[in-house]
């Protein structure tokens, strides 16, 4: 006889059953990633009204005509496809002659590799070779993206700081006293981001030939290579090295054609090298932008004109905001030589985080601190002069008097 419910029973309740969410089985490696100084103040300047940015990395030029048309004209053709894994044939071509030319250095196409931007390029280069047990010496300040990728692959990160009363120039006697047996790379971003300095031929040179006999691997990020206001002879690797051995130079048409959304960058190396780089690259982007690299290679091969242009434009801008860093009570500036940025000096001890984001709540205008570039520069500020010699002025309208009333 089947069993009969006590009818007088209370049936039970049912239990609440807590559940956990579910945390993202994140890598340790992630750790090394910091947030960033610059997208911390951008997203909170995003909120404010009548801002004025000093404070991206981007050119404010729009992109030639000519390199436009090229992009339309690719995209009318149907080349929306994929290309060679290397690149486009046609780019690698223009980029071997333009910059064969350029540094008198021989090259073939197999020692380039197109990329997705300059930052995959130095993504590939780092990650790829970073590892515990192997020391990078890196610029203090420099820019963000070099050290988390150093450490999140094992490597150690070791500073040599520039200085402001140096016009942040490198001094090649302290980068190779920094050299020791566990260092098995340098990287050379110049002309430099965030300090505008560009490194003379014998800096480079003398770096150049302490790293070939130790057999030091050299990334050089030249993003900025055609941006220089004062001196015609850029100090390039590519015309400073012996062989590209133990050299990977990397750079984009982001900078100087005013390209940054396009993103085509490449890595120039040893034949070896690329064939390394080249199998890593179809894993993460496979390839790069595809009418973007046909728009490449009418930059290269067209009027350079537009680049003559924008520099003039701004160097009247370098001239500019130097003048107006000057007028600014606790600014010590430099005249900076390349890039867009200016890196005055605060009064020592002062924090250029605190500073930075009282400046942008209280006038408005938002520049980036220091620290979001190294850890020997906490007093300092970038300011970046990709933006009209009126809207600087208008900035430092608010600037100066702000800067006047503080108690330092």
């Amino acid at each position: 006889m089947a069993d009969v419910p006590n009818r007088d029973s209370t049936p039970e309740k049912p239990r609440k059953v807590k559940y956990r969410k579910a945390k993202a089985s994140w890598n340790p490696a992630m750790q090394a990633v910091p947030v960033s100084g610059i997208r911390r103040l951008v997203n909170m300047a995003a909120t404010m009204k009548d801002v004025i940015h000093l404070s991206i990395g981007q050119p404010d030029q729009p992109t030639p005509r000519h390199i436009v048309d090229a992009y339309i004209d690719a995209l009318n053709a149907g080349q929306t496809g994929y290309t060679m894994d290397a690149g486009l044939p046609e780019l690698l071509v223009a980029l071997r002659d333009y910059y064969g030319r350029r540094y008198n250095r021989k090259l073939t196409r197999d020692n380039i590799l197109i990329t997705s931007g300059a930052t995959e390029a130095m993504y590939l280069a780092l990650s790829a070779t970073s590892a515990p047990g192997r020391q990078f010496i890196v610029t203090d300040p420099s820019f963000l993206l070099y050290a988390p990728l150093i450490r999140m692959n094992g490597g150690e990160v070791k500073y040599v700081p520039t200085r402001a009363e140096n016009q942040h120039q490198l001094d090649p006697d302290e980068v190779i006293r920094a050299m020791g047996p566990r260092t098995f790379a340098l990287v050379l971003n110049n002309p430099n981001n965030p300090t505008g300095a560009v490194y003379p031929r014998s800096t480079v040179e003398t770096i150049l030939e302490e790293c070939a006999y130790r057999g030091i691997q050299v990334y050089a990020d030249e993003v900025y290579d055609h941006l220089i206001f004062d001196d015609d002879d850029f100090a390039s690797v590519l015309n400073c090295s012996v062989d590209l051995d133990n050299i990977m130079c990397i750079s984009s048409f982001s900078k100087t054609y005013s390209m940054a959304g396009l993103r085509v960058g490449w890595v120039i190396s040893s034949q070896a090298a690329i064939k390394s780089l080249r199998r890593y690259h179809m894993f993460t982007t496979s390839v790069a932008n595809t009418p973007a690299q046909y728009a490449g290679v009418a930059a290269l091969t067209g009027d350079q004109q537009c680049v003559r242009d924008m520099v003039n434009v701004y160097r009247e801008r370098r001239d500019k905001v130097v003048e107006l860093i000057d007028q600014t009570p606790y600014l010590t500036g430099y005249k900076p030589g390349g890039a867009f940025f200016a890196f005055p000096d605060l009064p020592p001890n002062v924090d250029g985080s605190d500073l930075a984001l009282r400046m942008l709540k209280e006038t408005g205008v938002c520049v980036v601190p220091g620290d979001a570039f190294g850890e020997a520069c906490t007093n300092a500020l970038r300011i970046s002069f990709s933006t009209t010699c009126e809207r600087l002025e208008d900035a430092f309208d608010r600037i100066i008097p702000w800067m006047a009333k503080q108690p330092f």
